[in-house]
């Protein structure tokens, strides 16, 4: 596995623009179709929102840490922050039939992306999201395996 690139931004919703612009570009340099690009960016974008509002409560100074490996012909998105560690039991989406806006981002994540493990940090506060999408071509893009 070899890490390919490594950025960090404070938690400000006016971060994810560019962090989408900054998704597309990596994974099309690493010959990503864009089926799983596009899936990479909402599932991406979904997170660091996530830790925006839930892990750091709206505060804009919380830091934000993404590292992409690449793994063979998988892309490795690893998000990492540095608020309170929760109960990973804690993070599921909420009841599909329960029809309102929100709420839907971790079954949105899981969803789209081939692997999704959630942990805390070893060796401080926080939290860790890992993320795997095959990079694939256009015949394989729509192959994936969830778990």
């Amino acid at each position: 596995m070899k890490k390919i690139e490594r950025i960090h931004f404070l938690s400000r919703a006016e971060q994810l623009a560019p962090l989408r612009q900054f998704v597309r570009d990596l994974a099309r340099r690493q010959g990503c179709c864009e089926e799983n690009l596009e899936h990479m960016v909402m599932a991406i974008n979904e997170a660091c929102m996530n830790v925006i509002q839930h892990a750091y409560h709206g505060k804009d100074d919380g830091e934000i840490v993404i590292e992409f490996w690449q793994d063979g012909n998988e892309l490795l998105i690893r998000i990492l922050d540095f608020a309170e560690s929760v109960e990973l039991e804690n993070i599921q989406s909420r009841d599909l039939d329960d029809v309102r806006p929100g709420g839907l981002g971790v079954h949105l994540i899981h969803e789209v992306m081939d692997v999704v493990e959630y942990k805390n940090q070893v060796d401080s506060a926080g939290n860790v999201l890992e993320m795997r999408k095959t990079l694939g071509n256009p015949s394989s893009c729509s192959v994936t395996n969830r778990t």
